[in-house]
């Protein structure tokens, strides 16, 4: 959002907060849920693709278990990649779990490399303190590059370490869970501070407790703000934030009761109610109330530092019943939000909620539900784990269907860059934040999915019906091609295809399938393979070599095949 304020001024933190409110209030406007009196929310019947003729569905064979792995649970493998996951035991059974288990403890994995690149980007904002980042970029707020910086800095950071990291699957399950807790962060309020909830919030809790990692998040300026919270009080409750916490945070859109009255939901085999109801929405407002900012620099009760602050003049403290809990008047600071949180999150509604979520992810748009169900009883039973993520996750990627489903799936534009870049031995085309060289920014953006940039609260869309259409498509094929055609102020491409393309590999079959392995981890499938090879060949026989050293036109296609490659249907399943 753009805000213009005169040349040399210092616009009123507080109108521009409350402007900032307002504009994200008008944009989350919907209207709303309408449900039956006796059952749960409705949801939209699965929509499975269209058979081709004969009746199969038009995806291929699952691949080798390192393909399924690297793609799925990694943004695509870079060379070598493979061959180390298949020297990992003797079936792919073994191997998937040992490449599991060692991505399962982030910590035992040397990411110095990963790091050393991130430092060389110059980045300044990443080690700073939520004060720092308020004082810094809001209160001292000079110019909108400088106010945003954080949230830009956050960006990069994101992309540098999905395509650097070792450390993957943490990579790949960090995008998930800001999709589900999603914030639209490039907003006037939010993107000061939205580096806390990246850095704070989300990614210690990856592989921790979904408990931990709810209120960690709440507690965020990005969220509190996002979802209006931070003006929440027991004259005014806003349910906003509460309602997108039970519907997309918790337990889900599934397990709404709309305006049944709470005695009369269902009841599960221990006497607890299947849903929530409207009823519930509010009194979850009820227990947040007070839950707010210090972003008041004209009230000295508040302050103005940019923390998490309980304010509990605003606090609701009447007993409330929620899902059929007892919450007694007059409890301890903040404790009502508190047993929210433990009630919403022991419910059996956000264990299958969560795992379907997770499973959607990591295996298939409609995974097998026996899968969805092991996941789902292993998230309740071991809700006060403090690994209990990590071991819902291994559930799932252990489980016999996640090597026997394919193509069920697509790759969103995030990945097929980071993919792009990892498979080629690329790195991105910026050292450090500089809003007036972004290119690169600039033209992912228009593929349809800016990170951190999703508008609704619901994160982005996790289906492949959502990105097969031709808007997100040929936008990404536009980046795949700049990519491979990009030079540095050295006249340099970043993506150097001749020096990743073997002295002994120059006819246009062996390039073909020396490029295919690297962007697909194996030889493409026909018919694509061979008309790849016609298109390198262009007339001449595909056996001959060709003058990929010193002829122009040949470099050029090269670089045209890569793009393509990675835009062909074979390298967007997953």
């Amino acid at each position: 959002m753009d805000i213009d304020f005169p040349q040399g001024s210092t616009p009123s933190l507080r109108a521009a907060l409350e402007r900032a409110r307002l504009e994200r209030a008008a944009r989350r406007a919907r209207p709303a849920h309408k449900a039956s009196p006796t059952a749960p929310f409705p949801v939209a019947a699965p929509m499975r693709p269209r058979p081709l003729a004969g009746g199969a569905e038009a995806v291929p064979s699952p691949p080798d278990a390192a393909v399924i792995a690297l793609r799925r649970l990694a943004y695509g493998p870079r060379p070598g990649d493979i061959a180390a996951f298949q020297a990992l035991g003797s079936s792919d059974g073994e191997r998937l779990a040992a490449w599991v288990d060692r991505q399962l403890d982030p910590q035992s994995i040397d990411d110095s490399p990963a790091d050393a690149r991130i430092a060389q980007s110059g980045f300044t904002t990443l080690g700073k303190p939520v004060t720092d980042l308020w004082i810094d970029h809001v209160l001292n707020y000079v110019e909108w590059d400088d106010h945003i910086q954080p949230f830009v800095e956050t960006v990069l950071l994101t992309f540098l370490r999905a395509v650097h990291s070792e450390r993957q699957l943490f990579e790949v399950l960090s995008e998930m869970w800001h999709d589900h807790f999603s914030v639209f962060a490039n907003d006037f309020a939010i993107a000061p501070m939205f580096l806390h909830s990246d850095r704070d919030a989300i990614r210690p809790h990856v592989f921790g407790r979904f408990r931990d990692m709810l209120e960690a998040v709440t507690k965020t300026p990005a969220m509190l703000y996002y979802l209006d919270n931070s003006v929440s009080s027991a004259d005014d409750p806003n349910e906003n934030y509460a309602r997108e916490m039970l519907e997309l945070h918790t337990l889900g859109a599934t397990a709404y009761y709309g305006s049944m009255a709470p005695e009369d939901v269902p009841l599960d085999g221990e006497g607890r109610p299947l849903g929530y109801t409207e009823t519930d929405v509010i009194v979850a407002a009820r227990c947040l109330t007070g839950w707010t900012v210090r972003d008041r620099d004209w009230d000295p009760d508040f302050g103005s530092t940019g923390e998490f602050f309980y304010y509990d003049p605003w606090h609701d403290h009447d007993p409330k019943t929620f899902l059929g809990v007892d919450l007694p008047a007059n409890q301890p600071p903040m404790q009502d939000g508190y047993d929210l949180f433990d009630i919403v999150c022991e419910h059996p509604a956000t264990g299958r909620f969560v795992a379907q979520k997770l499973c959607r992810r990591l295996v298939g748009d409609f995974p097998p539900q026996d899968m969805v169900d092991a996941a789902a009883a292993v998230f309740t039973a071991q809700v006060d784990a403090p690994d209990q993520l990590r071991q819902v996750v291994r559930t799932i990627v252990l489980h016999p269907s996640f090597r026997t489903t394919w193509g069920d799936k697509v790759r969103r534009p995030f990945e097929v860059a980071v993919g792009m870049l990892r498979a080629t031995r690329g790195d991105l085309p910026f050292e450090r934040f500089d809003p007036a060289t972004d290119w690169f920014r600039w033209m992912y953006y228009q593929t349809g999915q800016p990170r951190f940039e999703w508008h609704p609260p619901n994160g982005y869309p996790d289906v492949k019906m959502a990105w097969t259409s031709t808007s997100p498509r040929v936008m990404t094929w536009r980046l795949a091609n700049m990519l491979v055609q990009v030079e540095d102020d050295q006249d340099m491409p970043y993506l150097d295809l001749l020096g990743e393309t073997p002295a002994g590999v120059r006819s246009a079959t062996a390039i073909v399938d020396h490029w295919s392995e690297r962007a697909l981890g194996h030889v493409v499938e026909e018919p694509e393979r061979t008309r790849l090879i016609e298109m390198m060949a262009q007339g001449r026989n595909p056996t001959f070599d060709l003058p990929l050293d010193t002829d122009t036109d040949t470099q050029s296609r090269l670089r045209a095949l890569v793009a393509l490659l990675f835009m062909a249907p074979s390298a967007l399943w997953r």
